[in-house]
């Protein structure tokens, strides 16, 4: 929306440092390409403060800007700049008009929680000017005896007390009364000085939001029991596919990314009955291996890993993906047999011979124990899922990775060359490329550069 509107890039900073032309974005008219400079630099200013208006809820006042921008543009007979600005005033228009709530007005906040015996989920509506800004769910961790009025109580007070940078509008509406809101209420005027009314008897249109929000929150949940449910489907299949007693309870899988050896990653990534347990994922930058040798580097990922949990810290997962063959299982295998880790159930994915998903190789605990399973079998399924995004992950860390290293100068890693004397040591030879030719000798007689210094630099450049 916000590409339509104004063509402000969405990339990450990582992709927007390393252009060096324009990418699609920019030739369907979702960008306006500020990573080459295709872009005024105060132009592409006044389109990220009208974005900013835009997601504060000012649309009228941003709607007023433009039209004042669309006759100025007019009366200097730059009339493909006031067309310009005519059709995003159209478009501005289309989705205030999508954003109206019926009867709507005022700031409002519509907090709407269910509770089940599978989990609680509280909705957040945010209504600024009669206009929806957007909604959230969150999902909370709550005991069984909780009631949905205690649920909301411990939520408000985290969520507008948690934070003073948060706006705070003028009402809420909640969908249960709590008898600590006028407490609630008493420390937010004390904290910000602003008045606050929290309300869950209300009628017309504002039990209108009330019901929405709470069909929203009983939507999200169910379909997040759902899921669960799904996930735990797949958890028995596994478990009956590799002959266990009982669903695992910890998944972890680990993969290998680079490009031709460049700034090598593994990534670990951790599943659970709930899904992913993305605060135990790891990345382990890979150093001294050969490049390219994706043996040498699982090696190194799972010795970093395994260490700890060798010496009786950490957890140990029920059942080890390893994303590969033959050779990475046995990898897998050395490894867990040098720091002596607990028996473990290894389990190789590998690729077929097309690489298309429902024809991997399973290997289990050992290359003799070679198997497959159905394509639409819920345990393949899952093992697909955890091994998708342990490759994902590792994806993105090399990504990360390999752009810190082309946009770092290897002279940075000299002690005693600050930026100045970097500078002038590339232009007195002309470049890095140049410098890397030279000689001993020849570095030591650049200006400011000492025999002891032209040593570090001479080696730290001739290291590999």
């Amino acid at each position: 929306l916000l590409q339509k509107l104004f063509q402000v890039r969405q990339c990450e900073d990582s992709f927007y440092r390393n252009r060096t032309r324009p990418c699609l974005q920019y030739q369907i008219k979702r960008c306006k390409a500020p990573c080459v400079g295709l872009v005024d630099v105060e132009e592409y200013a006044q389109d990220v403060r009208h974005s900013v208006m835009f997601l504060e809820g000012r649309s009228n006042a941003l709607a007023e800007e433009l039209s004042t921008s669309m006759e100025t543009a007019a009366m200097a007979l730059d009339f493909e700049r006031a067309a310009e600005i005519r059709d995003q005033i159209a478009l501005l228009r289309r989705v205030q008009d999508q954003q109206s709530m019926e009867g709507g007005s005022g700031n409002v906040d519509i907090v709407a929680a269910v509770v089940s015996p599978g989990g609680a989920c509280v909705h957040l509506i945010s209504v600024r000017g009669g206009r929806v800004l957007g909604s959230k769910n969150f999902f909370p961790q709550v005991a069984i005896e909780e009631s949905v009025s205690d649920v909301l109580q411990a939520f408000l007070e985290q969520y507008y007390l948690g934070s003073m940078e948060r706006e705070l509008p003028a009402e809420l509406i909640v969908n249960s009364a709590h008898e600590g809101f006028a407490t609630l209420i008493s420390a937010l005027i004390e904290l910000r000085g602003e008045e606050l009314v929290i309300t869950h008897r209300v009628r017309g249109t504002r039990a209108r939001w009330q019901q929405l929000a709470l069909t929203n929150a009983e939507q999200a949940l169910g379909a997040r029991l759902a899921n669960r449910q799904h996930l735990a489907a797949r958890f028995q299949a596994l478990a009956e596919a590799l002959g266990l007693d009982k669903p695992p309870a910890r998944l972890e899988c680990f993969d290998i990314s680079h490009s031709s050896g460049e700034a090598t990653v593994a990534s670990c990534v951790v599943f659970g009955p709930e899904g992913p347990l993305k605060s135990d994922y790891r990345r382990y930058n890979i150093e001294g291996v050969t490049a390219g040798d994706d043996y040498a580097a699982m090696h190194q990922a799972l010795s970093r890993r395994f260490k700890k949990a060798a010496e009786g810290t950490g957890k140990l997962p029920d059942v080890l993906l390893v994303d590969g063959g033959k050779g990475q299982l046995n990898m897998a295998r050395e490894v867990l047999q040098e720091l002596a880790v607990p028996d473990l159930i290894l389990l190789g994915v590998a690729k077929g011979v097309t690489r298309k998903p429902g024809l991997e190789t399973l290997y289990l605990n050992d290359v003799e124990h070679e198997f497959t399973l159905p394509g639409d079998s819920p345990a393949l399924h899952l093992i697909q899922q955890v091994r998708d995004e342990a490759h994902r992950f590792a994806i993105t860390g090399h990504r990360a990775r390999r752009g810190k290293a082309r946009t770092t100068s290897t002279l940075e890693e000299v002690p005693g060359i600050g930026p100045k004397r970097r500078r002038e040591l590339l232009k007195h030879f002309g470049g890095l490329q140049e410098l890397s030719r030279a000689s001993l000798p020849e570095i030591a007689k650049a200006p400011g550069i000492s025999k002891k210094l032209a040593e570090l630099i001479y080696a730290n450049l001739h290291s590999e």
